[in-house]
């Protein structure tokens, strides 16, 4: 049986929950020296152009779930589910805060506006993998808790030509605790023969959303060219401690991860040259929205596409987005922006937010809201420079219970008020 271990979705409008920190750290980022050189990610993006009907239409995605009985054998298996405060009770690190990281993870934050709340990962612990996307329960559920816990998920991809290369992982953190918050991983992985066995999701995550039950994440290798939903009432027990990714002897592996948690649908594209490389969640439209953004290399002819999908209201048996008939969802709005290698994406209200790294290494990237009529990005320094957000810029999360914008660059994880962001902007 599936463990639901959920409350119901609760209406919008509610007081924060929590007060958030008057004054941003003092960290060693502050004092980050940029570049007199303005990078591409520093150039002006212009404003926002909406795409035409034909060119929106083509940015469909259809559904394909994976059969049930599949998943019910894979379920059989593997044994009970367990629920994510299992999870967060049984961690396997902690964060570091801000003041106890390296000057090079602290390096890796904004220069302007400045972090309110950050941390850093023991890197013996992330060794050979590589971060690419946030989300939070504040994109779960509107009251920003899942249960009675708040919790930050941060996805990561194996790199290099280990017995972790290719695969994907999500850290558990328990975000309940402000200081020191204690984490746990996660395999992500797909069914195979008809769910008598797993392997591993081979591709890069440079996007994430949890909505609901669900949490959606990007493919850019390997898997690519889709988006693949995992249930958060189907994470089960890894019952061998090895290298490999699946049946092992008479149990269950997950390259040396405690948890494993089971595609159980995919999104593919319909249209050719369609891959969605950013995510995030908007929740200031009616319905619910998930917001996508492609990444073109810099020096490319065109600028960048962001669209976004209608979301279902409850939790579906399948993803979440709202789809029509052939399992079809169809994207609400599209548009075209001048900027390249974006690497985040948000939309709230009716500002979009990219985030986009500098051509040199060791430069700050670029933070900027557009809209259709214009461009504007943080500036810093005493000659306004624009280089001014982290360093490899990274995915945007916002937890509108609590108004903090959350991001990960490099090994550090940070938070800060989108109303700062906003302050900057002007």
């Amino acid at each position: 049986m599936k463990q639901r271990g959920r409350h119901r979705r609760r209406k919008r409008g509610r007081a924060l929950r929590a007060t958030l920190a008057g004054t941003a750290l003092a960290l060693t980022a502050t004092a980050t020296l940029i570049s007199a050189s303005q990078a591409t990610g520093g150039d002006d993006p212009g404003p926002l152009k909406p795409l035409a009907a034909q060119v929106t239409a083509s940015l469909g995605l259809t559904e394909d779930p994976v059969p049930g009985a599949a998943l019910d054998r894979l379920s059989a298996g593997l044994g009970d589910p367990v629920g994510v405060s299992t999870v967060l009770a049984e961690p396997e690190g902690e964060l570091r805060d801000a003041e106890r990281c390296p000057s090079a993870d602290r390096a890796a934050l904004p220069v302007a506006p400045a972090a309110t709340r950050a941390y850093c990962w023991d890197p013996a612990d992330t060794r050979g993998w590589t971060p690419g996307a946030v989300t939070t329960s504040g994109d779960a559920d509107d009251d920003g808790r899942w249960g009675r816990h708040r919790v930050i998920l941060s996805g990561w991809s194996g790199r290099g030509t280990g017995p972790t290369a290719d695969l994907a992982r999500v850290a558990f953190v328990d975000a309940d605790a402000e200081t020191h918050p204690a984490y746990s991983w996660a395999l992500l992985v797909v069914p195979v023969d008809g769910g008598r066995d797993y392997r591993g999701l081979f591709s890069g995550m440079t996007g994430m959303v949890w909505y609901g039950d669900k949490l959606v994440v990007t493919t850019t290798e390997g898997d690519a060219d889709a988006l693949y939903v995992f249930d958060l009432d189907r994470i089960h027990r890894a019952t061998v401690d090895a290298a490999e990714v699946g049946r092992a002897g008479d149990g269950w592996s997950a390259a040396g991860q405690r948890f494993v948690m089971p595609a159980v649908a995919t999104y593919r594209a319909t249209g050719t040259g369609v891959r969605p490389d950013a995510l995030s969640l908007d929740r200031s439209t009616a319905p619910d929205t998930l917001v996508a953004g492609e990444w073109v290399p810099t020096g490319t002819e065109r600028g960048s596409r962001l669209w976004r999908y209608p979301l279902t209201p409850e939790d579906s048996l399948t993803g979440p987005l709202a789809t029509g008939a052939g399992g079809r969802a169809a994207p609400q709005e599209a548009y075209r922006t001048e900027a390249t290698d974006v690497r985040g994406v948000l939309s709230h209200g009716s500002d979009w937010y990219l985030t986009r790294p500098a051509d040199a290494s060791g430069d700050n990237g670029s933070l900027w809201r557009q809209d259709d009529e214009g461009a504007k990005a943080a500036e810093c320094g005493a000659e306004e420079l624009r280089d001014c957000w982290s360093g490899p810029a990274a995915p945007l999360s916002y937890w509108e219970e609590t108004g903090e914008l959350w991001s990960q660059s490099g090994r550090t994880l940070y938070a800060l008020p989108l109303a700062s962001v906003n302050s900057a902007l002007g």
